[in-house]
């Protein structure tokens, strides 16, 4: 039985992506009280049930001490051989003080308390804190689409196999903020910037003259290959903790030239050695792809130093 937990901010997208699995073939329940996640697990995995795939969203309208017995709780149904991952969705609190001012919804923390609505959601954040902290895949959502957000829960969970670890390069720029997402940060803003070229300024790390330009510099590939050498030397570390997915986020100014640039590589490279590798380009709004063919220079062989 595969057990998927839908859990994070209000406002975030969570109703999404519950609705998301359900189209998918999943048992769907909102709102489950956590402390009925053992009951619930025993009652679908009897052997009168036909019921194969559940999802549940467990978020802040719980009871206090509901959510603090999480871990406990789900440690129990693990225990019992379940398959179970714990989806955080979170976005960034402007974005969703700007979501609950359009729709004028209310949010669930400030009906039955004085708080105002900044004061909500910093105090929601801080009750799910347990789950989020055990969450095996954080999703960002603050600049998604309802159906990309549809799409990445499809992708990434739906189709997740236990016995894997997803592994997602992505690029973005430090001027927007660092993804909140994101497992290990890089910072590429160290490198020579196509930006200044006028010529190469409309450009992205994936055109061809931003890439000569790049490729221009050693100091570029040292660094592509130590992330590439750090990475495959830990991925056996996250692959034995039962880790299901891994982001490693690379950073410039803008996310356009050189965070994109060592993004594709990266990608194309570590595919080689890891079967699940996907791809992400935050500024250029290009989500989940495949990466491209790897080039043979770019593959860092065991002989070859960093």
């Amino acid at each position: 039985m595969q057990l998927v937990i839908i859990s994070g901010r209000s406002g975030s997208g969570k109703s999404i992506a519950l609705q998301a699995l359900e189209d998918l073939g999943y048992y769907a329940i909102d709102n489950l009280p956590a402390m009925l996640l053992g009951p619930l697990v025993d009652e679908l995995k009897g052997p009168a049930s036909s019921r194969s795939s559940i999802a549940v969203s467990i978020d802040a309208r719980n009871l206090p001490q509901a959510l603090q017995r999480f871990p406990s709780l789900l440690e129990e149904v693990r225990i019992r051989g379940i398959d179970c991952q714990v989806i955080y969705l979170t976005t960034d609190a402007r974005v969703l003080l700007e979501r609950y001012s359009e729709t004028r919804r209310r949010h669930p923390l400030t009906r039955d308390s004085k708080l105002t609505l900044a004061e909500a959601i910093d105090s929601e954040e801080l009750a799910l804190s347990g789950i989020r902290d055990l969450a095996d895949l954080v999703i960002d959502t603050s600049r998604l689409s309802v159906h990309e957000l549809r799409g990445r829960i499809a992708d990434q969970v739906a189709r997740h196999r236990p016995d894997q670890l997803t592994l997602t390069l992505e690029s973005f720029g430090f001027k927007r903020g660092v993804p909140l997402d994101a497992d290990l940060v890089f910072d590429a803003r160290c490198l020579p910037n196509p930006y200044w070229d006028p010529q190469l300024r409309a450009s992205t790390g994936r055109d061809p003259e931003v890439i000569a330009f790049l490729e221009g510099y050693p100091l570029v590939d040292e660094m592509r290959r130590d992330i590439h050498a750090w990475v495959e030397r830990w991925m056996p570390a996250y692959l034995a903790s039962h880790r299901s997915y891994l982001t490693v986020a690379i950073g410039c100014t803008g996310g356009q030239h050189r965070s994109v640039y060592l993004a594709e590589r990266l990608a194309a490279s570590l595919a080689i050695i890891h079967p699940m590798v996907r791809l992400r380009h935050r500024e250029l709004g290009i989500h989940d792809s495949l990466p491209p063919p790897p080039d043979p220079a770019a593959v860092v062989t065991p002989h070859q130093g960093c």
